[in-house]
């Protein structure tokens, strides 16, 4: 078989920068690092000035945001440390409303720019967006080579020279994000804005602002005018990802703007005219999600005029081999050279892959960890049963089902270790059974899991992301 191994005509892989969260209240910066982490951005914390600067050695920090005052080494020394060091790193000054003179001072010597406390998530989500642009862009190169996937390419190639709405379906896990940037970079719109918004994973009350943007005063801590998705993508392609997860009330406001092909900023008076080809994905039957009342229907027919399934993994099998190889490259060490042995290689070809190419991913790295010298042995390759009845043989008996620490803790947001996959299926669980134990309340649900309400929020938007169907709250 021929084998069709397309990339994009950029050929470049973008790296996922990390955010360094400077500031010496804890509380704050717990916050701060949770707001950052639901709108999918990675985030690593410091405590003062002189603890951020090991974590800057690391070299994957995009964007530093640091408070002005603190013990140690304050904001403007870090400032200073900062552009002597690494002088195209952007830093963002965080200050209460009396140092803002300073705090203009700070950009003279180097800062990107600043944010005056207390301010709101939306302001934070929408400076950081301005100054990392490419965040979480995965590698948009396609490995092709079964036919099934080969015919998806096809497809995607051919509507990309249309400026056709396409809605995107398939399981959690499958590559729909992929294949829309696959569509922007083959379409005529190839040189303007690619704009992904996650309405998954940023909260509803949110959501409206990034969408349609905002005039200044609009809200408390609208200190400045800001730019929505749509504008930003305008003359190029915006995607709406998880559009099933909107709100049904904003799916109408969301359907008004492609209709009449303009938006109005909150609080603003004028239209501003759209030039944008909007793409969707969804891990739902948006039909059954239509008759069951929690989509709109003309939305849906608005957003499906080209329909393209991405299928599961287990129906491409002649990729999974080539994409194992892929992560193999892309995360063993510089010149390892790390080969799959052909027993390990009929492994993964016989596995079901649940979790489709995400699960895939995260056996490559676990084979990776296991494996001796540069080879990945069948015995190296750990699927997650293997590693759930481990756990299960070592966990300790007489766990409380829910209770603060013994189950979840605001401290573990985000973490992972070597038993990562099991202990978030357990979690997973631990979440759904109160869910449904308060009827879909969230602040009784937290209640009853120990943990804080945002802790809480951040937990369900990861579990839409991957596909997991939340229970809606009855009585509340």
């Amino acid at each position: 078989m021929k084998t069709f191994d397309y990339k994009l005509p950029t050929g470049k892989r973008m790296s996922k920068k990390t955010i360094l969260v400077v500031e010496d209240d804890a509380s704050l910066r717990e916050a701060l690092c949770e707001t950052l982490q639901m709108a999918g951005f990675g985030t690593v914390d410091a405590a003062h000035g002189q603890a951020a600067l090991p974590m800057l050695e690391r070299g994957d920090i995009g964007l530093v945001i640091s408070d002005v005052q603190m013990a140690s080494m304050d904001g403007h020394a870090l400032l200073q440390e900062v552009k002597g060091r690494w002088r195209e790193l952007p830093v963002v000054l965080m200050t209460a409303y009396g140092s803002i003179e300073r705090a203009v001072a700070a950009m003279r010597d180097g800062a990107a720019d600043y944010l005056v406390k207390p301010f709101e998530a939306q302001v934070l989500i929408e400076m950081v967006s301005r100054f990392l642009p490419a965040m979480d862009q995965r590698n948009s190169g396609i490995i092709a080579v079964d036919p099934c996937t080969r015919e998806m390419v096809e497809l995607a190639t051919r509507v990309a020279g249309t400026d056709a709405t396409v809605m995107l379906s398939g399981e959690s896990g499958t590559g729909k994000e992929v294949f829309a940037r696959l569509i922007h970079q083959l379409s005529p719109r190839r040189n303007a804005p690619f704009k992904a918004l996650n309405c998954a994973a940023i909260p509803e009350t949110m959501l409206e602002s990034m969408l349609f943007g905002y005039e200044k005063g609009a809200f408390t801590g609208a200190y400045q005018a800001r730019a929505g998705s749509f504008e930003q993508a305008q003359g190029g392609t915006l995607l709406l990802d998880e559009i099933s997860e909107m709100d049904i009330g904003l799916q109408a406001k969301l359907l008004r703007v492609i209709q009449e092909r303009e938006v109005e900023r909150l609080g603003g008076q004028q239209p501003i005219k759209l030039d944008v080809r909007v793409l969707a994905t969804t891990n739902r039957n948006l039909r059954a999600e239509v008759e069951q009342g929690r989509f709109r229907e003309d939305l849906f027919y608005r957003l499906n005029v080209f329909p393209l399934n991405v299928a599961p993994l287990r129906q491409r099998r002649d990729d999974i081999v080539p994409l194992a190889e892929n992560f193999v490259a892309s995360f063993a060490a510089p010149g390892a050279g790390t080969v799959i042995t052909e027993e390990a290689k009929l492994k993964l070809i016989g596995h079901d892959w649940p979790g489709n190419i995400r699960e895939l991913q995260n056996v490559v790295q676990r084979a990776l960890i296991l494996a001796v010298g540069d080879t990945i042995r069948f015995e190296d390759i750990r699927f997650e049963e293997a590693v759930r009845n481990y756990a299960d043989s070592v966990a300790p008996t007489g766990t409380s089902h829910y209770g603060g620490a013994s189950a979840l803790s605001d401290a573990d947001v985000g973490t992972e270790n070597g038993l990562g996959d099991d202990l978030r299926n357990r979690e997973q669980q631990l979440i759904l059974d109160a869910l449904c134990a308060e009827r879909g309340r969230r602040k009784e649900t937290a209640e009853r899991l120990g943990i804080s309400p945002r802790t809480l929020r951040y937990k369900l938007a990861k579990l839409r992301e991957e596909g997991v169907r939340l229970p809606a709250a009855v009585g509340a």
